[in-house]
């Protein structure tokens, strides 16, 4: 018995003296190891690193000779490499990074500048000076979102916490087919598009609209973004019957503004007696500087200030169109230019015989002013039929998405 309790004795202090190891050891592996952090293609570990970002008054030569970069060193960024990396181009506010040695001097060996969330500009001070730009690792998310409009579109989507660039990319998708000054209670809207994200969390904005649906005043309209290679090059918004989204005119030259005063032949003004004084322009108001654009491709053929036009632009499309804009604050095309759909040729301003910021848009056809609201303006031309069968594979799968997304 005496020895059985000794034997017991020792198998506890053997089993005591082994946990005891076990947990020493244990101690000795799970101590907390700093993680290698890997960013913009260096090992930060090997930095003392320093984040901070562009202050007013801040220069790339008081940053780096502050931190230890000699002054020759920053002369020749600034010269040899201006079509790299443009020193005079830091801007207050920007994100930048200064990898560090880990030594009592922290003399800077690398300077990294961020543009914009994606794209930064590298500064290697180590042996030969290296300078090159790059871009964060990014990757695109497929989403989809849909509204009903209450107001405005900017603000469902702001209801919706979609961005903004939404409302721009939906505005210049249907901006041949929708007047977005006219939208209704009740129209709606349905979006399969594709998101940034950097390092998988870090959202970087909308990057396009894959496939849209919207529907205004009962009408569906479908828009599919397609692109080929295969067949030549194409790319544009069509609908389901591979039809071109867009028409040769825009409805507006200004975005996201609102008519003031209609074409109008039979308008009579109380200012002037309530005599017949025929409108034959659509009046768009918009706040001063406003840009305004080009509504179809074509050449300038006026670039003037004349009487109560004011600042005025006129654009020969082709032999059978013209369109003309007057009161504008500046112009900033000449005669004999070439224009495309959606340039800016001025700014809304209130020069000539006017009450308001506004421009006042006039619409020839063979020679004779109309009303562009009711003149059935021409089509683009339509997907040619090469790459219908292409077009419709992809078209399907994408249109079925769509319409299984609910308001």
């Amino acid at each position: 018995m005496k020895h059985l309790t000794v034997a017991l004795l020792s198998l506890v202090l053997f089993t005591t003296a082994c946990e005891s190891t076990k947990d020493d050891f244990n101690e000795i592996i799970e101590k907390p190891v700093e993680p290698i952090v890997e960013q913009y293609g260096y090992i930060l570990n090997d930095f003392n690193v320093v984040r901070d970002t562009i202050r007013k008054g801040d220069t790339f030569g008081d940053i780096l000779s502050t931190n230890g970069i000699p002054q020759d060193k920053i002369m020749q960024v600034a010269t040899k490499f201006r079509d790299s990396f443009d020193v005079r181009k830091l801007r207050v506010g920007k994100p930048y990074v200064l990898l560090n040695s880990k030594d009592s001097l922290s003399k800077t060996q690398v300077f990294i500048y961020e543009s914009n969330k994606i794209n930064f500009a590298v500064v290697d001070f180590r042996d030969t000076l290296t300078i090159y730009n790059s871009q964060k690792p990014v990757r695109y998310k497929e989403k989809e979102a849909s509204g009903v409009i209450t107001s405005s579109l900017s603000a469902t989507m702001e209801e919706q916490n979609l961005s903004p660039y939404m409302t721009d990319q939906l505005a210049n998708i249907y901006a041949w087919t929708i007047n977005f000054f006219k939208l209704q209670a009740g129209d709606r809207f349905k979006v399969v598009y594709t998101e940034r994200y950097i390092d998988d969390t870090i959202p970087a904005g909308l990057q396009e609209i894959k496939a849209a649906y919207f529907e205004h005043n009962g009408k569906p309209l479908y828009a599919f973004n397609y692109k080929s290679d295969s067949l030549g090059k194409i790319s544009g918004y069509y609908d389901e019957n591979a039809n071109n989204l867009k028409r040769a005119f825009l409805k507006s030259p200004v975005k996201f503004s609102r008519i003031s005063s209609r074409y109008n032949l039979k308008r009579r003004i109380k200012y002037y007696g309530f005599k017949l004084r025929p409108h034959r322009g659509t009046d768009f108001a918009a706040p001063v500087g406003t840009p305004i654009l080009a509504t179809a491709d074509g050449v300038v053929t006026k670039s003037e200030y004349r009487g109560g036009n004011g600042n005025y632009v006129k654009i020969r499309h082709n032999g059978t169109y013209e369109t003309q804009y007057l009161h504008m604050k500046a112009r900033k095309v000449k005669v004999g230019q070439n224009v495309s759909q959606g340039d800016v040729i001025g700014w809304i301003g209130m020069t000539g015989n006017t009450s308001g910021p506004h421009v006042c848009y006039r619409f020839w056809k063979n020679g004779k002013q109309v009303d562009p609201f009711k003149d059935d303006t021409p089509f683009s031309e339509p997907l040619p039929k090469a790459f219908h069968e292409e077009y419709f594979a992809n078209l399907m799968p994408v249109k079925d998405q769509l319409d299984c997304i609910v308001f």
